[in-house]
């Protein structure tokens, strides 16, 4: 199969341009007009597919309910927003419940699926701070314990890629370390850490910085925090939620031209309520959260904190460029590039490449997806 268009995303620009795919890769890539074609797509722009390493869950389903049927409907729709991988999120809760939450994944992984590629499983809780939990379960939040987490990556047989912690409550940073040097991204989220604690973590083997804002320890200009040490860190990875709700955009304007083209990654934090209707209600962590008008997502009870987004990854993309003024680069390099090399699949994720995975998006000019190719399958 051979697509076109006269903007195809390539060496950081748009160029005229053919794809050819075969089975599951790009097999090749020649210049526009060469070859008799499948699909020519004119203006529209093409691009990779999305990658999102930070999402609960959607439809009706969150991760932690552990329903193969919800994972397997979750991963093939979520492919009509551009997303052709992402990272299943865990909220904070009981042992119980998160191993079977992690059982659960590798269940459906082993047994095949269609739709967006499960890359990995992002471990958000339960060692986090009491003071930033945010809308994470207080009752099941702990101390940092590497014994247990062997467990947790027992249940999940190594698929956890991504571990959301305060590493300013892991004693002498031994989760930290631990996890780090066996192929574990360990994110500062959730997290009361001080600038200077944060220096120590990245010392440590702390690689990025989980949903940026939100979560942690705010900037003062003579007391900067978590995030001032994300704007300052600038080989630090940042996740930041781009749905206008959680973060004013120019501050994610901020972020984006502190942290420069390449450390920055797009995250939905997108809940089970995505896709749901306005006003609805459901269960988050064993706590109920109502759906805003705008899309957030709070809880019922308390101070009504935000539980987290119903976003698009393509709606944020527009965000991004036409609101928050972020250049394009920056803003598709967060949700493409950066992830892919966040986690170290960018041999294979988040280019328009020869021998990369066939995940490629079709975007008309209001940022509306056309088409997305989930390694090679055509599956809008």
């Amino acid at each position: 199969m051979i697509i076109q268009s006269k903007k195809v995303w390539i060496a950081g620009q748009f160029v005229p341009a053919q794809i050819e795919i075969e089975d599951d890769k790009i097999k090749d890539i020649y210049d526009y007009g060469t070859k008799p074609v499948d699909t020519d797509y004119d203006d529209n722009r093409i691009v990779p597919g999305f990658i999102d390493i930070h999402c609960h869950g959607a439809y009706s389903f969150d991760t932690n309910d552990a329903q193969p049927e919800g994972l397997l409907n979750w991963v093939k729709n979520i492919t009509a927003e551009g997303v052709t991988g992402l990272f299943p999120t865990t909220i904070t809760q009981s042992k119980e419940v998160l191993t079977e939450a992690l059982e659960n994944i590798v269940d459906v992984v082993e047994k095949g699926y269609e739709g967006a590629e499960i890359l990995g499983i992002h471990f958000e809780g339960p060692y986090l701070s009491m003071e930033y939990k945010g809308a994470q379960p207080p009752e099941h939040i702990k101390k940092p314990n590497v014994e247990e987490f062997k467990e947790y990556q027992k249940a999940a047989k190594g698929m956890i890629k991504i571990m959301t912690m305060a590493c300013e409550n892991d004693e002498d940073f031994k989760l930290t370390k631990y996890a780090s040097q066996n192929g574990v991204m360990i994110s500062m989220g959730h997290s009361a850490s001080t600038y200077e604690e944060a220096v120590m973590a990245v010392a440590h083997g702390a690689r990025s910085m989980t949903h940026v804002f939100n979560g942690m320890t705010p900037f003062h200009h003579r007391n900067p925090g978590l995030v001032g040490a994300a704007m300052r860190f600038r080989d630090v990875y940042g996740e930041v939620i781009c749905d206008g709700n959680h973060s004013n955009l120019n501050s994610v304007n901020n972020l984006f031209m502190a942290k420069g083209r390449d450390h920055t990654i797009m995250i939905t934090d997108a809940l089970m309520a995505k896709g749901c209707p306005i006003g609805s209600h459901h269960m988050f962590g064993g706590h109920e959260i109502e759906i805003y008008p705008d899309g957030s997502a709070h809880l019922i009870e308390g101070n009504k904190s935000l539980a987290g987004s119903t976003l698009h990854v393509n709606k944020g993309l527009k965000l991004l460029v036409e609101d928050a003024l972020v250049p394009f680069d920056y803003a598709l390099n967060s949700c493409t590039l950066n992830p892919a090399r966040a986690l170290h699949i960018e041999d294979r994720k988040g280019q328009l490449v020869v021998g990369h995975d066939a995940d490629i998006v079709v975007l008309d000019k209001e940022y509306d997806v056309i088409q997305t190719y989930a390694r090679g399958v055509a599956c809008k």
